[in-house]
């Protein structure tokens, strides 16, 4: 392995930890509706769990509802069940073959812990880039000891990789930093 591929390979992986981070803040609930809210709710379908994408077609109705098209009637109250028993504190609403999901108003404490769980999700994002920083600096010490490259180019590399773990940190706070103006946005 050179340094270009330990480089290339770091940028990559944080670049990975950095679209988790993304797809990790979309699940948290705000005030408004967003379709991406109940990507990951499991709905059991002929026996087994499947994604409610694939049973049903979820669209906004307006900023605070949610439009659940069920394609199959028989289903419509397993959906319902699905999305009630979730952990986002929904209620939903039969109406014939669509599903209403109404976004409750968000009370200050609920933000305030909606703000602590992002945190959390920043700062777990983090400790992933370091961690990264931390393989890739260690395959650049195995290299030096394999004296396949000199400690000047170690350090260099090791430069480099550093600037790309600050310009990703910087990245995940402002990632942060918007969704907690989202949340606290009244």
């Amino acid at each position: 392995m050179s340094i270009a591929d330990i480089q290339s390979s770091a940028e990559q992986r944080m670049g990975k930890s950095i679209e988790t981070l993304k797809a990790n803040l979309a699940k948290i609930r705000t005030g408004r509706a967003h379709t991406g809210i109940l990507d990951h709710i499991q709905v059991e379908y002929y026996g087994s769990p499947v994604p409610l994408s694939q049973v049903a077609n979820v669209t906004l109705m307006d900023a605070r509802t949610l439009s659940v098209q069920v394609w199959e009637k028989n289903l419509g109250s397993t959906v319902e069940k699905a999305i009630r028993d979730s952990d986002l504190g929904l209620n939903p609403i039969g109406m014939g073959e669509s599903i209403r999901v109404p976004m409750p108003a968000l009370t200050e404490e609920r933000r305030r812990e909606l703000n602590k769980v992002v945190k959390s999700e920043g700062e777990d994002a983090k400790i992933a880039i370091r961690n990264l920083r931390r393989d890739s600096n260690d395959a650049l010490k195995k290299l030096v000891k394999d004296k396949e490259i000199s400690e000047d180019q170690e350090r260099r590399s090791q430069d480099v990789i550093q600037k790309m773990t600050d310009k990703f940190v910087v990245e995940i706070d402002k990632l942060v930093a918007t969704k907690e103006a989202e949340i606290l946005t009244v």
